[in-house]
């Protein structure tokens, strides 16, 4: 087959008055309802398979990364087995992510089994595009949901800049793929950065709307030490001032399980959306973890602590051990996240592409 610490509590921020639960393992557990200690249900997973990629976007990783060797990373029956304890515990949406989900070696062979798990509602990826021409008639046959592509530019020579070394031309092929094999509501996601891309933002929302596909800008974030963030970062409020010169967006109470906020396009059936995690924190409402291709569980995008569910899994065949260990991983996961605006400093010191897309 494809064989291949807990941190300490941040204090939390904005509590308001939230009074937490005394103990995660007695709340609702019984029932499939995994709840963090303030009463949070958790829903959502985002699960990388691998920390590869065959672009080295530059607010993603550094140009020259080190890849982990294989016996470090999940095989793809420890994925699944994550995947089946979590949605054993009550989450109906699982977002497969990387580093880029379709460069690991058998990834199918994961997918479909993962669209056949019994209580699993939305099963859904994220991909740079690459591979889409390739792999877009058998993810829809196997079970995949919704697809989000990451397209922060339609020039070929940014692109390339933006990507160090990835091909505008298939990208736009895999979009292509996507619609023909029957996905509705693909989303584009553009990262915002000032002097590289926001005199695209009016194109990327007309190429969106001519392609029926929804869109969102997101916030830079502060991951990795990535020097020069400071002089790109914009908010999603600047953005939608600039778009407002061109379209009408009418704000929408839709929600796509994630933390995007929507606005509508009069007489287009495409959504704007916004992520934006330093001017708008979304951290009261959070329904997510994230589970890198080591296996560590973050609670929290926007801190360091995590839980080590490798050893675990290597530890015993038996389940047990690795739903309790999520279980008690929601007593570190904190109420929030607070990014400073000292974007060159980073906050977390990993990469966005070992986090998990």
């Amino acid at each position: 087959m494809h064989n291949e610490t807990l941190g300490q509590e941040v204090t939390p921020v904005g509590l308001a008055g939230f009074t937490p639960l005394i103990d995660p393992s007695l709340a609702g557990h019984r029932e499939g309802t995994l709840l963090d200690k303030y009463g949070r249900r958790i829903s959502y997973v985002r699960l990388s398979i691998t920390d590869r990629c065959d672009f080295r976007c530059t607010y993603c990783m550094a140009e020259e990364m080190t890849f982990l060797p294989r016996k470090a990373v999940m095989s793809l029956e420890e994925c699944l087995r994550v995947a089946s304890v979590f949605v054993g515990l009550g989450v109906t949406k699982l977002r497969i992510t990387g580093g880029e989900p379709l460069v690991r070696k058998d990834a199918m062979w994961l997918i479909e089994r993962l669209g056949a798990l019994d209580g699993l509602k939305n099963l859904v990826l994220t991909t740079n595009g690459s591979q889409l021409d390739r792999f877009a008639a058998p993810l829809f046959a196997a079970g995949v949901k919704r697809i989000n592509i990451s397209l922060d530019t339609l020039s070929p020579e940014r692109f390339r800049n933006i990507t160090r070394i990835g091909d505008l031309s298939k990208v736009l092929r895999g979009i292509d793929s996507v619609r023909l094999a029957g996905f509705k509501r693909t989303k584009l996601n553009a990262v915002m950065m000032r002097g590289t891309n926001d005199d695209e933002f009016i194109d990327l929302v007309k190429f969106a709307v001519e392609n029926e596909l929804d869109i969102s800008f997101i916030e830079e974030m502060p991951l990795g030490d990535i020097q020069g963030r400071a002089n790109t970062y914009i908010s999603s409020e600047e953005t939608r001032e600039i778009l407002s010169r061109q379209f009408e967006l009418i704000p929408s109470t839709e929600d796509s399980g994630g933390p995007a906020r929507y606005w509508r396009i009069p007489g287009s059936e495409s959504r704007v959306g916004f992520i934006s995690p330093h001017s708008h924190n979304f951290c009261d409402t959070c329904n997510r973890v994230r589970i890198t291709a080591t296996g560590e569980l973050y609670p929290c995008l926007g801190q360091n602590d995590a839980v080590n569910l490798l050893p675990v899994l290597r530890g015993s065949n038996d389940d047990i051990a690795l739903r309790q260990a999520i279980i008690d991983s929601m007593g570190i996961k904190p109420y929030g996240h607070d990014f400073s605006q000292q974007m060159d400093t980073p906050q977390v010191v990993r990469f966005m592409s070992m986090t998990g897309g």
